[in-house]
């Protein structure tokens, strides 16, 4: 399990040897011609890197276009509850916000399902609250098929589960599981998770153990950007990855960057990070893992998304709501947070296709499972 690498660290000695990294020490890491280390990585997402920027956009995306292509796959959320067992302080849905719970009801989500359609999405991400009284293993159980059939590729971002249910749902259609461990501090980790199921740190963290001793065919990992250094959070979640392609080499793996935004509760976030440092980070991924898929949703601006394009992401998200029922039947719910680039799927395909790449609305076929 993860969890017996992961308490062999310590989080002050990690970040102070990554703001030691040198110049030298990025050098001999953009050099290297064989794969990047965990180690590697640490000089990669350094203050010491800033000053080669130019040089790992280009490496990010000469090693994109490698694995890749010029492809960028089209994804869209659909939330299905707001439900929350949780009081989470950085997120609108937590218990301790006084707004209304919405969970919906299959003809609901056939409503939803319609909607989306219409936009001409093959990959479909479901979203929910943590509650497993209200959006539970036999919520799901009634409600993929429905979008089963109907998506050719059906991602889930919902509370973490048994490896025994996550068996009972894939062969109903379940793809890939994004699970994301918030923050890699454990010892802030209660601090912004005080009570419910989440509260629990390792539950959390070998979540990812579970997924891939289900078979997942493909899972998501990261960490929320703002809730601590972002570049020690960076390393914690590259270790992650590197565990889990070693023990569980027949799934794919994605990383995304999910930057904190406006919610209900207005918390602060205790960090910052700009626009350079995200493109800093997102590119030190692609030099780390060149194959490992990288997503970016609306949570960012229109004009960084566009800047992004060419430097390394693979999946990106459009024309989203945040909120249950948003696309058709409860367009005014509360949203989990504000999304920034609130464009159409067609005018980001456009901008996709005039930078010269490939708008892939499917790459699935499920005869292929």
């Amino acid at each position: 399990m993860f969890r017996e690498i992961f308490d062999i660290y310590n989080w002050e000695e990690i970040k102070q040897s990554i703001y030691s990294k040198t110049s030298d020490d990025v050098e001999m890491v953009l050099n290297k011609s064989n794969r990047r280390t965990p180690e590697d990585f640490k000089a990669l997402v350094s203050p010491a890197a800033i000053g080669y920027i130019e040089q790992m956009a280009q490496l990010s995306r000469e090693l994109t276009l490698k694995r890749f292509g010029k492809n960028m796959q089209m994804y869209i959320p659909v939330y299905l509850s707001n439900e929350c067992q949780n009081s989470c302080v950085y997120c609108g849905f937590s218990r301790n916000n006084n707004i209304k719970r919405i969970t919906l009801s299959e003809e609901q989500i056939v409503q939803e399902i319609k909607e989306i359609k219409k936009f001409g999405f093959e990959h479909i991400l479901i979203v929910t609250g943590e509650n497993e009284l209200k959006a539970g293993i036999e919520y799901f159980k009634k409600v993929l098929p429905l979008f089963k059939s109907e998506f050719a590729h059906v991602s889930m971002e919902i509370q973490p589960m048994m490896q025994s249910e996550y068996e009972q749902l894939i062969p109903l259609g379940l793809n890939t599981v994004l699970v994301y461990q918030e923050t890699y501090n454990k010892n802030l980790y209660k601090n912004y998770h005080p009570s419910g199921k989440k509260s629990d740190f390792y539950f959390r963290l070998e979540t990812p153990d579970r997924l891939g001793k289900a078979n997942i065919n493909k899972m998501g990992i990261g960490f929320l950007i703002g809730l601590d250094d972002w570049r020690t959070e960076a390393f914690f979640t590259s270790l992650h990855l590197n565990y889990l392609e070693k023990n569980y080499w027949k799934t794919k793996y994605s990383i995304s960057f999910p930057r904190l935004r406006p919610a209900a509760g207005e918390f602060e976030p205790k960090v910052n990070i700009t626009d350079k440092e995200l493109v800093q980070l997102i590119c030190a991924y692609r030099i780390f893992k060149e194959e490992v898929e990288l997503s970016i949703s609306t949570r960012e601006s229109e004009v960084f998304r566009d800047n992004l394009i060419k430097l390394g992401i693979t999946n990106i998200s459009a024309g989203s709501k945040t909120n249950p029922g948003g696309y058709s039947t409860f367009k005014e719910s509360l949203k989990q947070f504000e999304i920034n680039d609130e464009r159409s799927p067609e005018e980001i395909g456009e901008i996709i296709k005039h930078q010269g790449y490939e708008v892939v609305w499917k790459d699935w076929e499920k005869t292929y499972n």
